[in-house]
């Protein structure tokens, strides 16, 4: 009787255990999101609007209408929008061209403060690109 008795504490102390981790672990995650908001692309600023149409029909080409796009129109355009448009030209590179990936995405993260909207995605994508 004593070792069913010492069993089931031992499993009632693991599954007390893992339900604080789990509660730490979603109220962590929502800090998360409170402190850092997902900020849309479309609002940051330094795209002038006339480029908005020209830029959703480069985006859905893919890399290969991308990268001309921004090399046509990367003096038009500012930070922290540029940014976010390398990134996503970092993302649709990166498994047919990782060196060019991780130099662009280089560039990026050198010109991107801490305060940038665009900042928590430079993070999030560093272990990958560096």
């Amino acid at each position: 009787m004593k070792p069913f008795i010492a069993i089931f504490i031992i499993a009632g102390l693991a599954f007390g255990g893992w339900k604080i981790w789990e509660y730490w672990k979603e109220k962590e995650a929502e800090e998360m999101r409170l402190n850092n908001p997902e900020v849309k692309p479309q609002q940051m600023a330094g795209l002038p609007h006339q480029l908005e149409e020209s830029l959703a029909k480069a985006q859905q080409g893919g890399a290969k209408t991308l990268k001309p796009w921004l090399e046509a129109y990367r003096r038009s355009v500012q930070d922290p929008r540029l940014a976010s448009i390398e990134l996503d030209y970092v993302l649709l590179i990166a498994r047919d061209d990782p060196k060019e990936a991780r130099r662009v995405f280089a560039e990026v993260k050198k010109r991107t403060p801490a305060n940038s909207p665009v900042y928590p995605r430079v993070k999030q994508l560093a272990a990958t690109y560096e």
